[in-house]
């Protein structure tokens, strides 16, 4: 392939999107060792279609970007940031960002090549192109660890990404925010910085931008501040974030929901005065109005923090009783197709039951238990659905005493849930008269009579204490094969004549 071919192809590669087998025949030609010394052409506009080149290549897969790495390519256009225009600069930083973004290995090559000051110098360029760029490719590298994330860290990067957010051009301020994200995802340390930079107050002023794409990204960014810790939390929630971020969850866009929606859940889980505040801001209404009316993974957040909420006491989970928080919970197990949705929606209603009998009667009236039950024991259902249905279910039928939710599931559930349910009628029963008349119409005590327990269990335990609450005949009339043993007796009998 001639100097001259390469030149017309770069030509292709810079307006066109070539296809994925094009793409390979021409890293197996060694079209990138031929492209590198287009780097250094006389003409500015080859150096940068080059540049261009090599960061499309690269950003196609690993191979490719590992193909750059090993040419050489990365110190060359490191040395050349600083010197060449601004084209070219987003150019380089373009390469920078592709080869990256594939994994760890290949992102530490570029910090190892010199790229993150050249980068963090470029942050200060009067192009917001540049800027741009730079950012974008510091993002890349951030998000991969912890050690990386420091490198850019400890580059100065920080305090000139906080400039960014404040620069005037929308792309500019996405990227940037974008950037924060990824370095204060990995460590309470990591997102202090970011947070001693002063880049919280700047972010809670963006929330209600109207660009959507730009609300994600800030959202995000304090998301990923405030999970770490209660004070990372509490100092993202002194920056009066509410209730300016529950109009984010009734947005037209489904990401800024979903990202809304996980901020709030990242501060409630943290601690019940969080949760709390929340609540008082009017936070879990405009949580559950949001589950209600989407659906998919972007109702996943609102409901792990409605769990988060309920689990922390038992003011705090009635909070969500009242609000009506249950129905969409129930719906979300019924609607949703995936597991993992399922699971959490499973989990939140078990931190909602779990603490009296009045929490457990509200979730119980819904009828969700058998739904529940039935998912355990569905062999199609994921392990993590299994465990958390399971787990559910034991902390509601612990607290239940609204045997008319119960009885049912007496017909169908295994031992390891049967001995809760059997447990709650040993503990309702001796006490309610009605109760014991109504057990024994609808067929709840010949049930009970047919259980196999082991002699001693706990189960058993139960069992006996339910059958003291009736007359003995009455437990042997219900109890299996006494219809035959009267039968019997009747063919035996000799009548008097």
């Amino acid at each position: 392939m001639s100097k001259v071919d390469v030149k017309f192809r770069i030509n292709d590669l810079k307006n066109f999107r070539l296809p994925c087998g094009l793409f390979s025949s021409w890293c197996n030609s060694g079209v990138i060792s031929l492209l590198r010394p287009l780097l250094l052409d006389v003409v500015p506009t080859i150096q940068q279609t080059a540049a261009l080149a090599l960061g499309r290549l690269a950003y196609f897969n690993n191979d490719l970007a590992e193909a750059v790495v090993k040419e050489g390519i990365l110190p060359q256009l490191v040395c050349s940031l600083s010197e060449q225009n601004r084209f070219y600069k987003k150019a380089a930083a373009f390469v920078l960002r592709a080869v990256g973004k594939h994994s760890p290995q290949l992102a530490q090559a570029v910090v190892e090549c010199g790229a993150l000051e050249a980068l963090v110098i470029c942050l200060e360029d009067f192009d917001p192109g540049v800027k741009e760029g730079a950012a974008w490719a510091l993002g890349y590298i951030a998000q991969h660890n912890s050690e990386l994330s420091q490198a850019v860290v400890d580059a100065g990067a920080v305090p000139l990404l906080v400039l960014c957010i404040q620069e005037p051009e929308i792309a500019l301020k996405r990227i940037a925010a974008s950037t924060l994200s990824d370095i204060s995802k990995h460590s309470p340390e990591l997102a202090q910085t970011v947070v001693d930079a002063g880049a919280i107050a700047y972010l809670a002023q963006m929330i209600l931008n109207p660009d959507a794409k730009l609300k994600c990204q800030v959202l995000s960014a304090l998301s990923q501040i405030a999970k770490h810790s209660v004070d990372l939390a509490e100092l993202v929630v002194e920056a009066e974030i509410f209730p300016v971020v529950l109009t984010c969850l009734k947005d037209s866009d489904e990401y800024v929901k979903k990202n809304g929606a996980t901020l709030i859940r990242e501060i409630a889980k943290h601690s019940p005065e969080l949760s709390q505040f929340i609540v008082n801001a009017g936070g879990v209404a405009a949580v559950i109005d949001c589950i209600g009316s989407c659906k998919g993974s972007v109702r996943l957040p609102g409901i792990m923090m409605l769990g988060y909420v309920a689990a922390h006491s038992e003011n705090l989970s009635m909070a969500v009783i009242v609000s009506k928080g249950i129905p969409p919970l129930c719906a979300c197990l019924l609607e949703e197709h995936e597991d993992h949705i399922k699971a959490a929606a499973a989990w939140a209603l078990g931190q909602i039951g779990r603490h009296t009998p009045e929490h457990a009667h509200a979730v119980a009236i819904t009828n969700v238990l058998a739904t529940l039950l039935s998912m355990y024991m569905d062999i199609r259902s994921s392990e993590d659905l299994q465990l958390k249905t399971k787990r559910a279910l034991k902390n509601i039928l612990q607290k239940c005493t609204y045997l008319p939710a119960l009885e049912p599931l007496l017909h169908d559930a295994p031992p390891n849930i049967l001995k809760h349910i059997v447990g709650q009628f040993s503990k309702v029963l001796p006490h309610d008269s009605k109760a014991r008349r109504l057990f024994v119409t609808t067929g709840g005590l010949k049930k009970v009579q047919e259980i196999k327990a082991e002699p001693g269990s706990l189960l058993q335990e139960y069992i006996n204490t339910i059958n003291n609450c009736y007359p003995e005949e009455i437990v042997r009339y219900y109890s299996p094969g006494y219809s035959e043993m009267l039968l019997e007796r009747v063919e035996n009998y000799q009548p008097v004549l």
